[in-house]
């Protein structure tokens, strides 16, 4: 069995600390020297791997830069840890089904593509994971069977068929959101020419099939907006943390 929770794509450049944006024409001045080095924080087959694959493959397909895009996998950045998205997303539904988030056991992998190879090899009894994730997983003559999306709405494609928590009589909707960081000493130029590249990015067909096909939903917002709603997720997410005992107050 797996659970489907949606992940929204916010694709941003963003450097850790905020940058004051610089004009379009000394944006339009900048642009990358050398391949860039398209990093995925976790294993290959989960949901990073699948984001950073996708979009360097749409960014080269369309033409959208002159140099190359390289993705590459470095584990340990993300993936399934305790804490992280999924964890919350799964304590979340925890408790509007009436149990204590802390009592479910939540086994951390190194990526959406192992904890998808445990479930189908019964280590494990359920996965909250990306739809994208789990789509290719699905269908005819698959021993998965997909319980639920914690969207507002149903999803399209392959997925359209799984009800929503809240159809279940579950109060809970939680979206996992991915984004695009850059490294804190990135120039303001680099971050305005790379907000530019990722928003006409989100204009082309060939993202809008592979985004249908995922499951995935467009949130497109800029490095300051993206700022504004990471503190926002913070606080949300702090008292979580501390329900399942991974953060004191």
């Amino acid at each position: 069995m797996t659970t489907l929770s949606l992940r929204r794509i916010a694709v941003l450049a963003l450097p850790m600390a905020a940058l004051a944006m610089t004009t379009a024409a000394q944006a339009q001045e900048w642009t990358p020297s050398k391949s860039i080095e398209f990093i995925a924080p976790a294993n290959p087959g989960g949901g990073w791997d699948t984001l950073v694959r996708t979009m360097s493959r749409v960014i080269q397909q369309e033409s959208l830069a002159d140099e190359s895009f390289a993705a590459i996998n470095v584990p340990g950045g993300g993936g399934s840890a305790p804490g992280s998205m999924d964890h919350i997303s799964m304590a979340g539904l925890a408790s509007a089904a009436g149990m204590e988030a802390s009592a479910v056991n939540y086994i951390p992998f190194s990526g959406g593509g192992d904890a998808m190879t445990n479930l189908m090899g019964g280590h494990i009894e359920a996965v909250i994971g990306g739809a994208g994730e789990a789509v290719g997983q699905l269908g005819e003559g698959s021993q998965l069977r997909a319980l639920g999306v914690s969207s507002e709405e149903r999803l399209g494609g392959g997925l359209a068929d799984v009800p929503t928590y809240q159809e279940q009589g579950y109060d809970y909707t939680f979206d996992i959101w991915r984004g695009v960081m850059g490294a804190p000493e990135m120039p303001e130029e680099a971050v305005e020419y790379y907000e530019t590249l990722f928003a006409e990015m989100l204009e082309t067909d060939a993202w809008r099939e592979a985004s249908d096909q995922l499951g995935w939903i467009d949130a497109y917002q800029d490095s300051e907006t993206f700022g504004a709603f990471l503190d926002e997720q913070q606080a949300q997410f702090s008292s979580v943390l501390t329900d399942l005992g991974l953060l004191r107050q």
